[in-house]
Formats: structure tokens, sequence, C-alpha cells
């Protein structure tokens, strides 16, 4: 089974994988990253079984024909988050005035593609809406997917450090703490959604990999992550 998804779903698929491996005898190749990559993989041809996007993409596809009509099953609601390196401060960044101070501050600042990524196209808009987009340009430590982003910023030696992406990627991510929620003017909460690929040829092991994905077995780690449902 193939399973294209964005990074903020990687632990829910691997959370399952080991049951639906065993049920099946079939492995999951998966592959993560900014939910813009995916898409255009899946468009490009790559193989697909079951596609995890944010809800208005997997609409697209369903339009485009490339996911099954009726397919599409939300894994939960997830917001998007500031994170900074374990044991190191938490700056407040509740306010946008706290926000504008914790980024002005930081020497490296750690976030998603701005051009791909649900969260780095997010963050980019707050940082323009901020002002500071253009000031903090030699801050910025960009990456293709949040995971990725987080996992960097966990490993980097350097000091005074902030990140922002969705908090499942921070959740999910060893080395990294999440400080809060954006500032509730900056709130972006992005449904994520799986649909069934029209492509897939085995219907049966695809249906139950949907199951898993969004029923009761990958529950706990749905919340676990900061999948709100």
């Amino acid at each position: 089974m193939h399973v294209l998804s964005g990074g903020a779903a990687a632990a829910v698929v691997k959370g399952i994988q080991a049951e639906f491996e065993t049920t099946t005898g079939s492995r999951i190749e998966g592959t993560f990253s900014a939910v813009g990559m995916m898409r255009d993989q899946l468009l490009g041809g790559a193989p697909c079984d079951v596609v995890i996007l944010t809800k208005p993409l997997i609409e697209q596809l369903i339009a485009s024909g490339h996911v099954e009509p009726g397919s599409e099953r939300s894994l939960g609601l997830v917001k998007t988050g500031v994170a900074v390196r374990s044991g190191t401060p938490h700056p407040p960044v509740r306010t946008r005035a706290e926000l504008h101070a914790a980024m002005s501050a930081a020497q490296g600042i750690y976030f998603p593609d701005p051009d791909k990524a649900t969260a780095g196209i997010h963050f980019m808009n707050v940082l323009k809406t901020l002002g500071l987009h253009e000031s903090l340009r030699s801050k910025f430590r960009v990456f293709p997917n949040g995971a990725t982003a987080m996992g960097e910023m966990a490993k980097s030696q350097e000091s005074g450090l902030i990140g922002c992406t969705q908090v499942t990627e921070i959740n999910y991510t060893e080395g990294v703490d999440l400080v809060d929620v954006l500032p509730a003017e900056f709130e972006l909460s992005t449904d994520y959604t799986l649909g069934i690929c029209t492509q897939t040829k085995n219907l049966q092991q695809a249906q139950l990999l949907a199951d898993l994905l969004s029923g009761p077995t990958s529950e706990a780690v749905r919340k676990h992550g900061g999948f709100e449902f």
C-alpha cells in the first residue's frame, strides 16, 4: 500500500502500520512531506493507494478524478504552534506583541516550505502581517516540511532558536517543545483528510487502511500528537 501524506499525519500512519501489515501481509510504503508536494507527486503519476492532505486539496483531487468520491475521512483538526529546542526558555507568544518580540529576538527561525507546506504558507503570511518577513530573512531556516524543520532545530547547536509548524510535527519530534499555539488572531486549524486513490489496485486493503487511520485504532496516537476531533 502506497501512502502519500502531509507530514502532520506521519506518526498516525506509522502508528497503525504494524497492525495493518500483520493483518494483510502487505507493506505500507509511506512518503511524507508538504501537502503541496504530495499533491504534485500524485498528479505526476506517483503510485498511491491512500492520500492524506488538507480537506480542500482532497476535494480538488476528487473533482479531478484522482480520489474516489465518498472515500474522504477526516483524521482531525491540527493547529499551528510555536516551538523551541527542549531545555531552552519558552518565550510568551500568546499575543501579537509577544509573538513579534519572540521572533525578533530569535537567532534562527525554523519552519516548512512557505510555498507548498500549509504551516509554512501561513507562517510567512503571519510574518508579513507582523512586518518581519524582510528584516528577519537572514534568520530563516526553511525545510521541505515541518517534521524536517523540527528535527533540524532539535539537532542544531545554535542558541536562540524558535520554530513554527503544525503542533503534531512539534509533538511527535523528540528534542523540541511546543511553546503554545499561535495567537488567536493568527490561528490556523487544518482539517487533515484522507482519500482513497482511484488508481488503487486493492480497494479492500485501501479501505481497511482508511478505517485504521481514521477510526478508534489510531485515536490515541492522534490525540497524543495534537489532533482535535
